[in-house]
């Protein structure tokens, strides 16, 4: 699910994101950087979200990965990319947003 945020922001994203509990996460394989958000003490399940940004809007693309990737000839992964849990995760990262830009 995709949120998009009209430039300027007041913080960069990725200092509103560790305010709303993600940490960088680096893939070695794809060479891709996103954010992540345990659920719990494992490393899935997991909210996982990559940053786009424009010269007038950031847009965060949120899904939950429900188990490691498999590469292989099948999909890459079991992501949820709407949904309940994904929509109150979505909820929860704009009022997080919207507590750091009050201060």
């Amino acid at each position: 699910m995709k949120i998009h945020f009209a430039k300027p922001l007041p913080f960069t994203p990725d200092f509103l994101l560790r305010r709303a509990g993600y940490a960088p996460h680096h893939d070695h394989k794809t060479g891709k950087s996103s954010y992540t958000r345990k659920l719990r003490r494992e490393f899935y399940p997991r909210f996982h979200l990559y940053v786009m940004e424009t010269d007038k809007v950031v847009t965060f693309d949120l899904h939950l990965d429900q188990k490691k990737p498999s590469y292989g000839g099948t999909s890459a992964h079991a992501g949820e990319y709407d949904g309940t849990a994904v929509e109150n995760e979505i909820t929860r990262v704009k009022q997080a947003l919207h507590n750091a830009a009050r201060g």
